[in-house]
């Protein structure tokens, strides 16, 4: 009877230590690739966004693969579909997280469906990285800085101060109109820091409107606003509904200069409004594909040559560099560790990527230029380039 019980253990002890062996086996084969996961808007109502940014994304992958991966292992992107919905988000990063074991997280675009997901970040430690968020909240809530949440652009503050500048300054306007996405933190907030800025300088917000998303007509509003004469039409939102209401703006007669944010960077705005409309329009961004700079003229190149000649968006350079600020990050952290990788994050200063330096700030938000971008013919051209303070 010993003899049976030894013998049995000892096959119990050889079948534990070979499959012991087989998860060491499947975990070294693992380490060879480290998995980063996208949470990105691909459907919906922001796909215009996270398609552009994941072409970004997927051409510095396969350049940073193509030099042999990051400290010698290659780099696999998890991408899922959030379809521009917040639940959708909370979804996508608990898949990337719970399933896929991603030792980060890239995206989303916009700033709600990134705050969708931050719970589910801190309460697995992993650091999610939002390359076009520019709402405040994203990285500081109530004062106090979000532990796992970087962005790799700058914050609505930043280019309403940018825009309410450029206002003041270049078209010297002695008043303004705004048009502001009630449905959208990201046009309030922008709204909201160009009233602060140009109040101190007096100029005087003559007409204060709003919308909604996925609003149609605009006539009515616009007809308002034409009562007032302003000298210039501010209106902070996105792309799609920008794009009807410079077009119904002009059909209405308003030839004054119309001013918008970095949501305006997409095909759909010449698209709809039409190239002669778009003339005397103007926008911050956080790059120009019209920039001189030969970093940048080459990732244009590069981009159009990957992508059948398709001009890149504001979305998809500053993915591409964002993404190449978390391959720097995790180089530095030397493993795929999210914890050692969120603090590589935090680390970053003076690191040079095709749009220029960036560094990381106390508030997890990257210190760099924005650009003002004006419409010719339907063309986008480089007006003016803006340092951060």
């Amino acid at each position: 009877m010993k003899s049976k019980k030894l013998i049995c253990l000892v096959a119990v002890v050889a079948m534990l230590t070979s499959l012991l062996s087989g998860c060491g086996q499947q975990s070294a084969n693992d380490s060879n690739v480290i998995k980063i996961g996208v949470n990105m808007e691909m459907t919906g109502g922001a796909a215009t966004y996270g398609t552009a940014a994941v072409d970004g994304l997927k051409l510095a992958v396969k350049e940073v693969n193509a030099k042999g991966g990051i400290n010698g292992k290659k780099v696999e992107l998890v991408i899922v579909d959030n379809k521009s919905d917040a639940a959708e988000s909370t979804n996508a990063i608990t898949k990337l997280i719970t399933d896929d074991k991603v030792c980060a997280v890239f995206g989303p675009a916009t700033t709600s469906a990134v705050l969708a997901e931050i719970q589910v970040s801190e309460d697995n430690k992993v650091p999610i990285l939002a390359p076009l968020a520019t709402g405040a909240i994203v990285t500081v809530d109530k004062g106090a800085v979000r532990p796992f949440a970087f962005r790799a652009c700058f914050i609505d503050p930043f280019q309403g101060k940018v825009l309410a500048e450029f206002l003041k300054k270049d078209l010297a306007v002695k008043n303004v109109a705004m048009l502001v996405d009630n449905s959208s933190d990201y046009s309030k907030g922008i709204a909201a820091v160009i009233t602060e800025d140009l109040a101190k300088s007096g100029v005087t917000v003559v007409a204060n409107e709003a919308y909604l998303q996925k609003d149609q007509d605009f006539k009515a509003t616009l007809t308002k606003i034409k009562a007032k004469n302003p000298q210039a039409l501010v209106v902070p939102g996105y792309a799609e509904e920008a794009a009807k209401i410079v077009k119904q703006a002009r059909e209405l007669g308003i030839t004054c200069p119309i001013v918008g944010a970095d949501g305006w960077d997409s095909p759909i705005l010449v698209e709809v409004a039409g190239a002669k409309n778009m003339n005397n329009t103007y926008f911050t961004n956080h790059y120009s594909s019209q920039d001189p700079d030969p970093a940048v003229r080459k990732f244009v190149e590069d981009f159009k040559a990957e992508y059948n000649g398709k001009e890149p968006s504001f979305a998809a350079a500053i993915s591409y560099d964002g993404a190449y600020l978390l391959f720097d990050a995790i180089k530095r952290a030397g493993s795929a560790d999210p914890e050692k990788i969120t603090a590589a994050l935090a680390n970053t200063k003076d690191l040079q990527l095709m749009m220029g330096k960036l560094s990381m700030d106390a508030n997890h938000n990257p210190l760099k230029s924005a650009v003002i971008i004006e419409y010719k013919d339907g063309k986008q051209s480089m007006k003016t380039k803006i340092q951060p303070n």
